[in-house]
Order: structure tokens, then C-alpha cells, then sequence
């Protein structure tokens, strides 16, 4: 069986002449939308919104990974899918639960494992967790599925038996880029497991898809007193890959959304919305509602990071995190995004 791929970046690219005072106060531009999720007032954030009609009706990806199942001949089977457990047991992470820089297995990649029809059936299944067109672009940045290349050199595995109501997870893994579909396999995580999302351009600049969501986050900055911005500013490094999306129960860095204003609040929400905007609108009210059983809005914190050895005018991940919430954003150099939401039990 191949090696799995850990997460890691060997092409980073240049800046590409964004400076420093650019980077913390540029905030021009239209603020994108999130289709799937309507704002919610105040501080209830688990609150459903109302369902928005469909532009057409589209088959849901959990019944076109059952299709894709039932196609699959013995020896593909045998290739791209694997036991519900694979890779865990005594204390190890469930390989489906993992964050990938490639294929998972990299001989058995799209364009190697399956048919054209099935290719096509997988492209469905993505673009059916994916909130719409503008969604479906930024998760395939583009399409061109950054330094992968191609839709058929990522990696579209099944891991469990999605036939009947046995649990199941579909993970797609390409460069910069884990993203699963586990028809609520997992109730209590959302996305069915950490995620992982990147690009190659610098954070700041207007080439790279997921500029609008750090755009959108430094609109909260710039919404900060100055003791404000004191409290929410961090001289470190929180770190990448699995580690950085650790929860812990207290002492959570930067500013407690409890500490904002009205107005504050409403921008921190939009940040949300943000975040959220690419993806499937169940999904999103998954993550409300998590963040809402694990104490609400109030309980989150939002803080800015620069390592000790940058200027001061300069950040180089933005993190929302509370209770059971991890959103590890990389701006510089380029974007790294792990993101790990789930419920977590009161002590």
C-alpha cells in the first residue's frame, strides 16, 4: 500500500510587492457573501436560518458517493477504499481524518483509479459540497487545483461503506487542499474532520482566492481600539498541520467576541459567514450549531499573530478560536488555512 502524504509546501511562492503597511490596513474591495448562510442578530449564532429555495434541483453528494460505491469493480475497491478505521487504532488518527498536500495515495489518484464516467461522478460529489459556482472556484481555485494541477491528479477515496446506513467518509485530497463528504457519520464534527485549504499566491493579493476571507477579517481589526488591538495581538507563531488545531478548554489567545461591541460582533459574524461561504449551506449550519452547543459567539476569540521576529505593523495568521472552534489561518506567504470544529463535552 502507498505512504501517506503529510501536509507540507516545498513551492512556496514570492511576495508579490505587497508591503507591510499594505498587508494590515488594506481593506478595499467588495466583501463576498455567503450564499448559504443568511446573518443571524445578536449573539445566536446556532440559530437556523431560514432555508433558502434551490436554483435546481442537484442529487445530494451523499447519494452520488453511494453511486459511485456501487460502480466500483473488486479491483478498484480494492485501490480507493479502505476500512472505516484505516490507519487508527492505539492512539494513531484515523487516515480519514487526516490533512493532505496530495492524493493520499499517490498510485491511486483520480486520473489513475477510476473510469471517465466515474471522474466525471466525482467532480459532481465535489461541486455538490460546494455552496455554488463561486464556491466550487474557490475550493478548486479556479480549477486549477493549485500545484496539483488537475482534477485527476488529486485523490477521491471512500473510506467505511456508504451502502444502507453504515458510516462512510468520501475525502478528496489535492495540493492545498482535504475536504470530505461523511453523510453526518460523525454528528458531533463538522466537515467530518479537520480541513485543510490553501493557494499559492500571497494572502493579500487579489490573485488568490481566499483574499476576500482575510480581507473580511481585517475589517475587524481596523474596527478595534487601540487597547483593543493591544489584547488581540500575539507575538507568535500558532504552528501548522494537525498541531494547530488542538482545542483546549480555556486561556484562549486574543480578543473574547464577549469583549466587543454590537457592531464589533456583527463583523466578527461576517467573518463567519466568510468562511463558511464556499461550502455546502448544510455544513454551515452544522458549524453553527456547534458553535452554539458549545457556548455561543461570546466564547469565541479572534487574535492576530506575528512572530517576534517581524515589525510590528505586520501579521502573519489571523485565528478564530473558542471552545471546540479552531480556524488557523496563514496569510503570508502564502495561504495555509486547518480548520477543526466539533462538540466538546463540558468538563
Amino acid at each position: 500500500m502507498s505512504e501517506q502524504v503529510k501536509v507540507q509546501c516545498s513551492d512556496c511562492d514570492a511576495l508579490d510587492g505587497v508591503g507591510r503597511r499594505d498587508f494590515l490596513l488594506g481593506v478595499g474591495g467588495t466583501a463576498v457573501t455567503l450564499a448559504a448562510l443568511e446573518a443571524i442578530p445578536g449573539s445566536a449564532l446556532a440559530q437556523q436560518a431560514q432555508p433558502a429555495q434551490p436554483a435546481r434541483q442537484a442529487r445530494p453528494a451523499e447519494a452520488l458517493i453511494r453511486e459511485l460505491y456501487q460502480g466500483l469493480s473488486a479491483e478498484q475497491r480494492r485501490r480507493v477504499v479502505y476500512p472505516w478505521n484505516h490507519g487508527g487504532g492505539n492512539n494513531r488518527t484515523p487516515t480519514r481524518k487526516g490533512m493532505y498536500n496530495a492524493a493520499i495515495f499517490r498510485d491511486h489518484s483520480i486520473g489513475a483509479a477510476y473510469t471517465p464516467a466515474q471522474v466525471e461522478l466525482n467532480q459532481r460529489i465535489l461541486r455538490a459540497i460546494s455552496s455554488d459556482d463561486a464556491g466550487y472556484r474557490c475550493i478548486t481555485r479556479n480549477g486549477t487545483f493549485d500545484g496539483s494541477g488537475s482534477f485527476g491528479r488529486c485523490g477521491a477515496y471512500i473510506f467505511g461503506d456508504p451502502s444502507g446506513n453504515n458510516q462512510f467518509s468520501w475525502v478528496f485530497s489535492g495540493h492545498h487542499l482535504t475536504v470530505r463528504c461523511d453523510g453526518n457519520s460523525e454528528p458531533d464534527a463538522a466537515f467530518g474532520g479537520p480541513m485543510y485549504y490553501g493557494h499559492s499566491p500571497d494572502g493579500m493579493s487579489q490573485r488568490n482566492v481566499f483574499n476576500f476571507q482575510t480581507r473580511s477579517a481585517i475589517s475587524v481589526w481596523d474596527a478595534l481600539s487601540a487597547a483593543q488591538r493591544q489584547q488581540a495581538t500575539i507575538a507568535m507563531n500558532p504552528g501548522e498541520q494537525a498541531g494547530s488545531v488542538r482545542f483546549r478548554r480555556n486561556g484562549f489567545p486574543g480578543i473574547a467576541a464577549s469583549a466587543l461591541t454590537a457592531d464589533q460582533r456583527r463583523l466578527v459574524q461576517q467573518v463567519m459567514r466568510d468562511l463558511l461561504s464556499p461550502y455546502r449551506r448544510e455544513d454551515g449550519d452544522e458549524v453553527m450549531e456547534l458553535v452554539g452547543r458549545n457556548g455561543g459567539l461570546e466564547r469565541l476569540h479572534i487574535g492576530f499573530y506575528r512572530a517576534a521576529n517581524t515589525a510590528a505593523d505586520r501579521w502573519d495568521f489571523w485565528r478564530i478560536e473558542g471552545p471546540g472552534f479552531v480556524w488557523n489561518f496563514r496569510v503570508l506567504p502564502h495561504v495555509h488555512c486547518f480548520v477543526n470544529i466539533a462538540r466538546q463535552p463540558q468538563a
